[in-house]
């Protein structure tokens, strides 16, 4: 794969930083009181109660709070005396998080927490192990010794493969042979989307004879938790819009012409720059993002890279009735349909060439013949399981 590195003046980043405006894609939220928000799905005796506890947003945040909830909703659709309540916390403080979660913890059967942010509830479980806990993308924090526990059951999901996806995606789309990823602050979860991204572009690259080059700013290079530099394009923030859009606008400048965003909030950011060029796409992140990709009468989402939380949460809540619920922490990957890609008709721009050379990619990451290389598996997006070249 060839990386392209554009060097920067500080001087005029910060310039730069300083014009432009915070829009796009997901509104700033307003701050709701704690547990203000009650959604009594229908009525039931017999049923789970179940509480979905959010952190910042809520559950109508059209995005992964969002995604959560649906499956949760689809769980009820098919066992209809149980209710859900969605409580919001709207600091995003990690106590502030699992205090919501203690404050309710005897009015309900199951708890649902999305994010990091929830890990401490693991002291909760042990205190209440008549409860169940689903903890969405994060393990719960250990306490003394234990790292398992019998009423939790978390899931992680390999972010490196739904970065392939996207990698895959870009350099079969891009028409410039310029393509970028940008993401928020260099934890695993986010190196691992890049390093994916990577992987997919040299996987296009040495077997399908592309010549596309990744492209990186120096200034803005991601130190992982390890303090290795890692490259990539990072905000240093999941908050900041500005930065993100002069990110997003200077890639844009240097050519590139698909970007994937893994940057949260400061996503947003690379979204408008996209809008305001009007002939870029973008490859959104975790769920579909084709609503948020809106220009007009345009839209810039070409495909969106997944976590299918919401099937996996349905199923969970599903085990909790069958009586075969086991407390559990665990990675989903392709091989369950965890991860993926955007591919429903009306919700994507790929061409049908793509779509059928990705099908057959997907098919091959799913049977684990393809790697991608992530933070921390041993491998690395120039020489991964998958690349004729790989030894």
């Amino acid at each position: 794969m060839k990386k392209k590195l554009i060097g920067l003046v500080v001087a005029g980043i910060l310039t730069m930083t300083g014009l432009v405006g915070c829009s796009g894609a997901g509104a700033e939220q307003t701050e709701a009181p704690k547990q203000e928000a009650q959604v009594e799905v229908t009525e039931g005796k017999d049923g789970l109660k179940i509480a979905i506890v959010t952190s910042i947003t809520g559950v109508d945040d059209g995005n992964f709070n969002e995604n959560n909830y649906n499956g949760i909703l689809k769980f009820i659709e098919n066992n209809p005396s149980s209710t859900v309540t969605a409580i919001q916390e709207p600091t995003g403080d990690t106590s502030a998080a699992v205090q919501a979660v203690s404050d309710i913890v005897a009015d309900y059967d199951v708890i649902v927490t999305p994010g990091f942010q929830f890990a401490g509830i693991s002291t909760i479980a042990n205190e209440n192990p008549d409860k169940k806990f689903i903890l969405v993308d994060s393990e719960p924090a250990a306490v003394d010794d234990q790292t398992v526990f019998d009423n939790v059951y978390s899931m992680l999901f390999a972010e490196q493969e739904g970065g392939f996806f996207a990698g895959v995606a870009a350099a079969f789309e891009t028409q410039t042979n310029k393509v970028a990823v940008v993401n928020g602050i260099a934890f695993p979860s986010n190196v691992n989307y890049q390093y994916g991204f990577e992987s997919g572009v040299n996987y296009v690259n040495e077997v399908f004879g592309k010549n596309v080059e990744l492209v990186e700013l120096p200034s803005y290079a991601g130190t992982d938790v390890t303090g290795a530099n890692v490259g990539g394009n990072y905000v240093g923030d999941f908050a900041d819009e500005s930065t993100g859009k002069v990110i997003g606008s200077t890639l844009i400048k240097e050519g590139c012409d698909i970007i994937f965003v893994a940057a949260g909030g400061a996503g947003n950011g690379v979204f408008t720059a996209a809008k305001e060029a009007g002939n870029v796409k973008v490859i959104g992140c975790d769920v579909d993002q084709f609503d948020d990709g809106q220009n007009g009468d345009a839209n810039i989402i070409l495909t969106s890279a997944l976590k299918v939380m919401d099937a996996n949460v349905e199923r969970v809540l599903q085990s909790v009735v069958d009586g075969t619920f086991k407390g559990a922490n665990e990675l989903r990957q392709a091989d369950t349909d965890s991860t993926g890609y955007v591919k429903e008709e009306g919700r994507h721009q790929l061409s049908e060439d793509t779509l059928a050379k990705m099908e057959e990619i997907y098919a091959l990451v799913k049977e684990g013949e393809v790697v991608p290389a992530a933070n921390f598996n041993g491998v690395t997006p120039e020489s991964f399981p998958g690349l004729p070249s790989y030894k």
